[in-house]
């Protein structure tokens, strides 16, 4: 027998956790090679963690609502076979390493607390709603900070959790009477303050729903995209009279060729991303007080949920696909996102978001923009409007077809003659469709 362990997997860029939801296996049970052994969440996707081997869990290191890092090991699993190279023959081995590696990590835990008792401090732990990270902890335990003296720091990460620079923060301002008990944790200066809001009281006739996880999660996405960056809006018309007949005249030859419903969002997405290759200074993001100018167009696109929630599966390098193979991204980003099988990757990485208001029967909006990026572009439901029609011959009213686009900027670094450029650039992609297009 050889025991296999089970790692977190790396899931896209910029996540480096987990929270474990729930276990689909338990101890004893067989698994069998990209079977799903356990469900976690991140704060942007929930996903599962399939076996890669055959065999029998045999032992489960976390449990439900623990937060594991990347790259931990999280189930031992038992297989048919010989040990791997980096253990002993014996099927007794394998244990004794994990007990000796468990032992080792007990004696450091001792020694951590001896030293952090002279300062009367009790081993930290997560606690309800409210995590730390093992860094955060040994800061924790080396600067003496007890448990309630830890819930007591304000936290600006993720849902309010308490991140490095928030404990060095409290560190520099930290003053421990002489009994030894630390004193009242002083409140941490925020770059924003929230509002305070007057409390809402239900009534006897009231209903009372608890938030998803992943409403909370974009709730508070959303309240720090606002108090980040500064939101203006530039809105503009677009004529896509053009694309509506052209798109009427292709859409069932294409669905005959390609097996693709052709809708009008891969060719916003299209024209979006020409823009953006125009306007490279709207496809950056704000880190501190220096710019990041990406060098990749990843289109962020806005979908809804089953359950009303909406979710933004990204389109990488956008301006490198043409209109079949930007059709297909969207259809299958979008389909996915319907049945929840979106993969962490397939969220990641984005550097400008569009959304379609239209869908829900809005003419226009206000988007608040998908942090850390710049810029947002809401695309209204599109119209039949009377409209002055300029040719040779004159002037003369005709209808038409016509959609609003509503653009959402960091006024930070982005002014308005950019803003306003670049949604102008989209429109005129937009209204330069070439009625005989091939596709």
């Amino acid at each position: 027998m050889a025991k296999f362990e089970l790692k977190l997997p790396k899931m896209g860029e910029s996540v480096a956790e987990a929270t474990i939801t729930s276990w689909l296996k338990e101890v004893g049970d067989t698994i069998e090679a990209d079977e799903a052994v356990l469900e976690i969440a991140t704060d942007k996707v929930d996903s599962e963690v399939p076996s890669e081997v055959d065999g029998v869990l045999v032992e489960k290191l976390f449990n439900v609502d623990d937060v594991v890092q990347v790259g931990q090991t999280i189930a031992i699993i038992e297989t048919e076979g010989e040990s791997s190279s980096s253990t002993n023959n014996s099927t007794s081995q394998p244990t004794k390493n994990v007990e000796t590696k468990t032992d080792t990590v007990a004696v450091a835990q001792v020694e951590s607390t001896v030293e952090t008792a002279k300062e009367t401090a009790a081993t930290v732990v997560s606690s309800g709603d409210r995590f730390y990270s093992p860094l955060v902890k040994n800061i924790a335990k080396k600067e003496g900070i007890g448990q309630e003296e830890l819930d007591a720091i304000q936290g600006t990460g993720k849902d309010g959790r308490v991140t490095k620079n928030d404990i060095l923060a409290y560190l520099e301002n930290r003053t421990v009477p002489q009994t030894g008990k630390p004193a009242a944790a002083p409140q941490v200066k925020q770059a924003s303050e929230p509002v305070k809001t007057a409390p809402a009281i239900p009534t006897g006739d009231d209903e009372i729903i608890q938030m998803t996880r992943m409403g909370k999660l974009i709730a508070h996405h959303m309240v720090d995209s606002v108090q980040t960056s500064a939101h203006v809006q530039s809105f503009i018309e677009a004529d896509v009279t053009k694309i509506w007949n052209w798109r009427k005249k292709v859409k069932d030859s294409f669905m005959k060729r390609e097996g693709e419903n052709l809708t009008f969002t891969p060719i916003f997405m299209e024209a979006v991303a020409k823009a953006l290759r125009d306007f490279p200074m709207m496809n950056i993001s704000v880190q501190g007080d220096t710019i990041i100018k990406k060098k990749h167009i990843n289109l962020g696109m806005a979908a809804a949920l089953p359950d009303g929630n909406l979710i933004v599966p990204v389109i990488k390098d956008a301006d490198q696909l043409n209109l079949v193979g930007m059709t297909k991204k969207v259809n299958d980003l979008a389909n996915r996102a319907r049945q929840n099988q979106l993969k962490p990757d397939d969220i990641q990485g984005g550097t400008y978001t569009v959304t379609n208001v239209g869908t829900f029967g809005s003419i226009m909006g206000t988007p608040i923009i998908n942090q850390p990026q710049v810029g947002i572009l809401a695309l209204g439901a599109i119209r039949k409007m009377p409209a002055v029609v300029e040719t040779p011959e004159g002037d003369f009213i005709g209808i038409r077809y016509k959609m609003i686009m509503s653009h959402s900027y960091d006024h930070r670094v982005v002014n308005g003659a950019l803003g306003g450029q670049f949604v102008k650039a989209v429109k005129d992609y937009l209204e330069a469709w070439d009625p005989n297009r091939e596709i």
